[in-house]
């Protein structure tokens, strides 16, 4: 069989820490990417990407050459916090890596996929981009931009009868050092469980997956609440 190869970006923590590994196990060959390269030291192929840097999709083909191309990409790269002061470096660093970055790394993968016969892109997305979150504004909308963009892109590949599939991963809130605040979060995930709910739906090509059954039922009551009763909720 021919061996399958990934790139996971957002690899050094956390849930890209988590799926690369799991991938690895199932006998991928795993490109590792981070901004914190030190961080990697369990995989063999890995490069040191910033997506907030105008190279990191350059970065990216060259990491795809050494592991000899690229079947599925996988975006785990991102930042969020509360910031109910709106303090303006925190929002403008949110959108820096989940809008700028993800668009500038997803985007390079798909023009990499579409010239060289399809492939895979699953993306860590959020259910916080259900509705914007006044806790975490930025965050939110930035989650909201990528679900938006995941969409798109796949209608795109539709019409251009490129053979590239997409999966949405929307997680609830999961035990990382991302949630390590000092702030309460309901119905935290276990960071493996949800690493294999991933590898599953991208394996099953799923295209949008709410984890977990918890989050699927708040989700969907959340986006049948109309917007004058939504925005005087105190979250």
């Amino acid at each position: 069989m021919k061996e399958k190869r990934a790139i996971v970006t957002g690899a050094s923590s956390g849930i890209g820490r988590e799926v690369a590994l799991l991938l690895q196990e199932k006998g991928w060959i795993v490109g590792a990417a981070a901004r914190r390269i030190g961080m990697l030291s369990n995989f063999e192929h890995k490069a040191q990407i910033d997506v907030t840097t105008a190279d990191a999709g350059e970065q990216l083909l060259k990491l795809i050459e050494e592991i000899g191309g690229m079947d599925l990409y996988f975006h785990a790269s991102g930042i969020g916090q509360q910031n109910r002061d709106l303090k303006e470096e925190i929002e403008m660093g949110t959108v820096r890596t989940n809008a700028d970055g993800f668009t500038r790394m997803v985007g390079a993968a798909f023009r990499y996929m579409a010239d060289h016969d399809g492939g895979h892109i699953a993306v860590i997305s959020s259910i916080a981009g259900t509705k914007g979150l006044g806790p975490a504004p930025s965050y939110s909308a930035t989650k909201a931009f990528q679900n938006t963009y995941i969409q798109a892109l796949e209608q795109l590949a539709n019409a251009r009868r490129l053979n590239i599939g997409f999966t949405d991963l929307r997680p609830g809130f999961v035990d990382t050092d991302l949630l390590n605040d000092g702030n309460h979060y309901p119905m935290l995930l276990d960071k493996t469980k949800v690493a294999r709910d991933m590898v599953r739906s991208v394996e099953r090509r799923r295209h949008v997956r709410v984890i977990d059954w918890r989050w699927r039922a708040l989700t969907a009551l959340w986006q049948r609440l109309p917007r004058w009763l939504w925005r005087r909720l105190k979250l």
